[in-house]
């Protein structure tokens, strides 16, 4: 008789579309005081995810943001939406501990409603392009974020992924201050 059974193979691991603090940390470099998203509740790969920031009042910049008035800072609701982009960008890189994302622009901030303590942050980011270039990938992100279904702020962000190593060195293939590739064309 011959066996015609086969060996069993495994299927490959479906992505994650969920990411808690402790997935999170491993993906961002960033570290209280500055990581601003603290659970990742939807994640399509290259395309969107959906991460909430529990807003509260220990939050560090609530002490000078406004002294009897706490009102949680636009430019940081900006920075969670990056961080948010952030951590889709880098679940596509292996050697992402050797990587950095850079903000390389901020579009269209708005801010609707102020953020308070008590608050809830949902924030949505949906991929606008996607470019890979030699040593380099760069993204456009559009943002939104949310308290219940209210909106209280949205910008479109740009960012690259660089290496660490290219960092501060002034060479001639670093990123320029309007986050364009040396000699690259518009």
């Amino acid at each position: 008789m011959t066996d015609t059974t086969h060996p069993a193979t495994e299927a490959p691991t479906p992505p994650k579309t969920t990411l808690d603090i402790l997935d999170i940390q491993r993906i961002l470099p960033h570290r209280f005081p500055f990581l601003l998203i603290d659970r990742v509740i939807e994640l399509t790969r290259r395309e969107r995810i959906v991460a909430i920031k529990n807003v509260t009042i220990n939050e560090p910049f609530f002490a000078g943001h406004f002294p009897n008035l706490p009102i949680m800072p636009g430019v940081l609701i900006v920075e969670a939406i990056a961080q948010a982009g952030g951590a889709l960008l880098l679940t596509e890189v292996e050697d992402r501990s050797d990587k950095l994302m850079v903000f390389t622009g901020i579009e269209r901030a708005r801010f609707r409603r102020p953020v308070v303590p008590g608050d809830q942050l949902r924030i949505e980011v949906n991929v606008k392009s996607w470019h890979l270039r030699p040593r380099r990938m760069a993204v456009r992100m559009e943002g939104v974020a949310y308290v219940g279904n209210k909106r209280v702020a949205e910008a479109i962000v740009t960012c690259q992924l660089v290496d660490r190593s290219q960092l501060g060195t002034g060479s001639s293939d670093g990123v320029d201050s309007a986050g364009e590739e040396d000699g690259a064309q518009s």
